[in-house]
């Protein structure tokens, strides 16, 4: 585990208390050098997410992380619930990236 995922990973946990979360680095299926971190996919469970809407909930993942994309982080795939949420999808729940369309990537398009 690199510096900015140990720091998402205490912010995270300071700031939403997460009865259950994952947070995945992702950056090696893109046009990124080795042992980068910049792009990252994060699921949270949290009673803080109780009665505030996605836009919400996502605005405040987004401000948690505006220090780490001053550092790297370029993306972050996000999903917010709450316990109650998880509790109805958790047995069938399945958080899956798109696949990296750009970098050098885009050279390979035909």
């Amino acid at each position: 585990m690199g510096p900015i995922e140990a720091s998402l990973r205490a912010n995270i946990e300071k700031a939403f208390d997460p009865e259950y979360y994952e947070l995945v680095n992702e950056s090696h299926m893109h046009s990124v050098p080795k042992n980068s971190e910049t792009h990252f996919r994060l699921l949270v469970v949290s009673k803080v997410f109780a009665g505030k809407s996605r836009i919400d909930r996502s605005r405040m993942v987004n401000d948690l992380m505006k220090p780490e994309m001053t550092k790297g982080l370029h993306a972050l795939s996000q999903k917010t619930m709450t316990p109650e949420e998880w509790d109805k999808v958790k047995d069938t729940f399945e958080m899956v990236s798109p696949e990296c369309r750009g970098g050098s990537k885009l050279d390979n398009r035909k």
